[in-house]
């Protein structure tokens, strides 16, 4: 069963369909071809939170819908809890 979903191939991140703890590994789902992924988890990521599903450089620009988002100042890695501690906003 999959415990995130990605909205389009191609993003950054996926998001928490249910929380996932500390070391879980979850599958993901691909909401654009129904393929999937598989991720271990770094740290807790709540529900409706981003997990990462790649590698980002730093100061890269994360991907959500096949749009940037924000971009990750100290970039991010596979399996990383994503939100407002490691990714800032582009507009300003």
């Amino acid at each position: 069963m999959h415990k995130f979903l990605i909205h389009k191939r191609g993003d950054h991140v996926g998001v928490a369909t249910s929380d996932i703890e500390s070391g879980e590994k979850v599958i993901g789902v691909f909401m654009d071809d129904d393929s999937t992924i598989e991720v271990v988890a770094k740290g807790a990521i709540p529900l409706g939170h981003k997990i990462a599903i790649t590698d980002l450089a730093k100061d890269g620009h994360v991907l959500e819908y096949g749009l940037p988002i924000g971009y990750a100042p100290e970039g991010f890695t596979l399996g990383d809890y994503v939100h407002t501690h490691n990714i800032r906003t582009l507009r300003w």
